[in-house]
C-alpha cells in the first residue's frame, strides 16, 4: 500500500492536502457502485441465508431454486473479494500472498468431500448445510475488522477516508518494528470522469479481456470435465468398486492441491505469463499419452489424469489473481466477475463434452479433445498475455 498514494487530482478542491505518498488520481466516477466491503458482506449474507433455506427444502424444485440463488451469492463474492485483496497487497509478493489465500478454497473442497463422506451416511444430507453455517458464525465478528479498499475510495474521490486507512496501516507496520521504504510517486494518465463495462472492450483492455476469457474457459473445460467425470469413468468403464472410484477421484483432487501450493510459492519468481504458457503446454502431454495408449487401465488413467489435472489446477485457481491485475480499480471487480463467468461456462461445457465423446467415440478421444483445448489456451496466452509479476497495479492498468 505504500507504493502509491491516493491524493486528489489538481481539479479536486482538496488538492492541497499533503501526504508523503503522491500520485495523480483520476477524477471520481459519477457511477455509484456499492463499496467493496459492502458487496462482500451482502453476497455472504445471501449465501448464508440460502444455506439455511436449503435445510427446509421440501422437494427437488425448491432445493434447486435455493441452490441457484446461493450460487449467485458465491459467484458475486469471489471476484469482489479477489479485487479487494489485490488492492491491499503490494507488488512484491502479491502472487504468493493472494494464492495462499486461494489455496484455502481448495482445502475447503477436499474437506467438504471428507466431511460429507463421514456425516451424510449417519446424519443425512441436511448435516452438510449445518456444517456450512459454521464459517458464517466466524465471519460475523470478522466483518467489523474489515476496512474499505483505499484504492476504491480514491477512485470515488473519497481521499480523506483512503488516507486514514493507509496511515493506520503504516502506523501499525512501524509500531511492529518494520521499516517502510520511501513511497515512490506514480503519475498515471488522467481518465474520463465516467467509465462503464464498454471500457473492457476498448484500448489495451480489449485484448486483455478476450485473453482472460479464453484462459478461464479453456482451463475450466478441462479441469471440471475431468474432476466431474473421473469417478463415473472408474465406476462404469473399469467396473471399480464405488469406494475405490471415489478414492481415485479424491487422489486427483489432492494432487491439484499440492500443485497449487507449489504454484503459490513459486509464481512470483517464475512470472504469470511464463507459468501459464508452460502449464497450458505441459498439461496436454499426459492427456495425449492417454489418447495414444487408449486409456486401457484405471491405474494408467489415475496417474496421467492426476498429473494433467494438477498442472491445469495451477491455472484455474490462480486466474483470480491474474484477472484482478489486468484491470484498473474502476474496472477490477467488473472485469474479474465477467471473466469468471466463463469459468461457469467452461465448467458446464466440460462434462457435456466428456459425455458426448464417451457415447459417440470413446474415452481416448475425451483426453485428445482436452489436450487440444489446452493447446489453444497456450497459444492465446503466449500471444496476448502480459507479465504482471512485481509490477504496481497503477502501472499495469492506467
Amino acid at each position: 500500500l505504500c507504493e502509491a498514494a491516493w491524493l486528489p487530482s489538481r481539479s479536486s478542491p482538496t488538492a492541497a492536502t499533503s501526504h508523503p505518498m503522491q500520485t495523480r488520481c483520476r477524477p471520481p466516477s459519477r457511477s455509484s457502485l456499492m463499496p467493496r466491503r459492502s458487496r462482500i458482506q451482502t453476497t455472504i449474507l445471501l449465501f448464508v441465508s440460502m444455506d439455511v433455506a436449503c435445510l427446509f427444502a421440501w422437494g427437488a424444485a425448491s432445493m434447486m431454486l435455493f441452490r441457484f440463488v446461493q450460487g449467485i451469492g458465491t459467484g458475486g463474492e469471489v471476484p469482489v473479494a479477489s479485487a479487494y485483496i489485490n488492492e491491499y497487497i503490494g507488488s512484491k509478493g502479491r502472487g504468493r500472498f493472494f494464492l495462499l489465500y486461494e489455496v484455502m478454497f481448495l482445502f475447503g473442497l477436499v474437506g467438504a468431500g471428507l466431511i460429507a463422506r463421514a456425516l451424510i451416511p449417519v446424519y443425512g444430507w441436511q448435516a452438510m448445510f449445518l456444517v456450512g453455517l459454521v464459517p458464517a458464525l466466524v465471519l460475523i465478528p470478522l466483518r467489523f475488522f474489515m476496512k474499505e479498499s483505499p484504492r476504491w475510495l480514491a477512485a470515488k474521490g473519497r481521499y480523506e477516508e483512503a488516507d486514514r486507512i493507509v496511515s493506520a496501516l503504516e502506523r501499525s507496520a512501524t509500531d511492529s518494528g518494520h521499516n517502510l521504504a520511501a513511497p515512490q510517486p506514480i503519475v498515471t494518465a488522467t481518465q474520463p470522469s465516467r467509465s462503464d463495462w464498454r471500457e473492457l472492450f476498448r484500448g489495451i483492455y480489449r485484448r486483455r479481456t478476450l485473453m482472460i476469457w479464453a484462459m478461464w474457459f479453456c482451463s475450466y473445460v478441462v479441469a471440471n470435465g475431468m474432476i466431474t467425470w473421473l469417478p463415473t469413468i472408474y465406476r462404469q468403464t473399469f467396473k471399480l468398486p464405488l469406494e475405490t472410484s471415489i478414492l481415485y477421484g479424491l487422489l486427483t483432487s489432492v494432487a491439484g492441491v499440492i500443485a497449487s501450493v507449489a504454484c503459490a510459492l513459486l509464481i512470483d519468481k517464475v512470472g504469470r505469463k511464463r507459468w501459464y504458457v508452460a502449464a497450458f503446454l505441459l498439461a496436454p502431454v499426459p492427456l495425449a499419452a492417454l489418447a495414444l495408449l487408449g486409456a486401457e487401465t484405471p491405474t494408467q488413467v489415475l496417474i496421467l489424469t492426476a498429473l494433467a489435472y494438477a498442472i491445469v489446477q495451477t491455472i484455474t485457481f490462480s486466474l483470480y489473481l491474474y484477472s484482478a491485475e489486468l484491470y484498473p480499480t474502476r474496472l477490477r471487480a467488473l472485469g474479474t466477475g465477467l471473466g469468471s463467468a466463463w469459468l461457469r461456462l467452461g465448467s458446464s461445457a466440460g462434462p457435456i463434452i466428456v459425455g458426448w465423446l464417451m457415447a459417440s467415440a470413446g474415452i481416448q478421444y475425451v483426453f485428445a479433445a482436452f489436450a487440444a483445448i489446452l493447446v489453444v489456451g497456450a497459444v492465446v496466452t503466449a500471444v496476448f498475455g502480459i507479465e504482471t509479476k512485481g509490477r504496481i497495479l497503477e502501472e499495469l492498468s492506467p
